[in-house]
């Protein structure tokens, strides 16, 4: 019985298949506040971060975080709309997680979403059920590309950073995972799996991924890479 690993989830693009809602509802927002920005490059590069986050990097000059709250608000709203009818988990998601319960492996959720936006997804897709613990926006100081939403993930389950495999879709999602000392299986939903930077696999979903083949791959690549240096100096990642 596996007793000492754990599996830590991002949600955007890894539980579902959502970033070109994501990237539509920015699109929106920025048509109405009269921007050119192109919001799925911008995802590309940011996604993973706390939307207010994501909006610092398209204004010139310094927004109050006031407004930035509203337009993060007002961002959420158009993504709801549009993706109300859309939700569903990515392919072979329900088994893999029951699976690799029967396994033994502990599983946390560590997203950078608010309550709302998290319950919008687990609870209507109903799978809550299957999380030890669910890290978000409020439950950490600093989100992605910092280690904090895995650090607390893996600190709350009682699992060493070296034990714990991400699956994450994003450029810095993946960062976070490597300073926090982590493991990293990429989901290509949002990136081609030549643009993770140092990841065990790169899966489409979860059909054909076991519980047997994780440890495989742990066994076969068992040091942790470092961070990017390239991607780390980059202006993003000073957030």
């Amino acid at each position: 019985m596996i007793n000492d690993h754990a599996l830590l989830f991002d949600m955007d693009g890894v539980l579902i298949d959502n970033t070109r809602y994501q990237a539509r509802a920015f699109q929106l927002l920025f048509r109405e506040l009269g921007l050119s920005t192109n919001a799925r490059q911008l995802l590309r590069r940011l996604n993973g971060m706390p939307a207010t986050n994501i909006l610092k990097t398209v204004f010139r000059a310094p927004v109050p975080a006031k407004e930035l709250k509203q337009y993060a608000d007002r961002r959420e709203f158009l993504y709801r709309v549009l993706y109300w009818d859309k939700r569903r988990e990515l392919a072979g998601l329900s088994p893999f997680l029951r699976a690799a319960r029967a396994a033994g492996f502990k599983l946390g959720l560590g997203t950078g979403s608010a309550p709302e936006t998290i319950g919008y997804i687990l609870d209507h897709l109903d799978l809550r059920r299957y999380f030890d613990m669910v890290i978000g926006k409020e439950d950490v100081d600093k989100g992605k590309p910092h280690a904090d939403t895995f650090a607390v993930a893996a600190r709350r389950l009682g699992v060493p950073p070296a034990r714990c495999v991400v699956f994450e879709d994003a450029i810095l999602g993946e960062q976070a995972a490597y300073r926090a000392g982590m493991h990293v299986i990429g989901v290509s939903t949002t990136l081609r799996p030549e643009q993770f930077q140092a990841p065990l696999a790169v899966i489409p979903d979860f059909t054909e991924l076991t519980p047997e083949r994780v440890l495989n791959l742990l066994e076969q690549r068992p040091q942790v890479p470092r961070p990017s240096r390239a991607l780390a100096r980059r202006q993003y990642m000073q957030l």
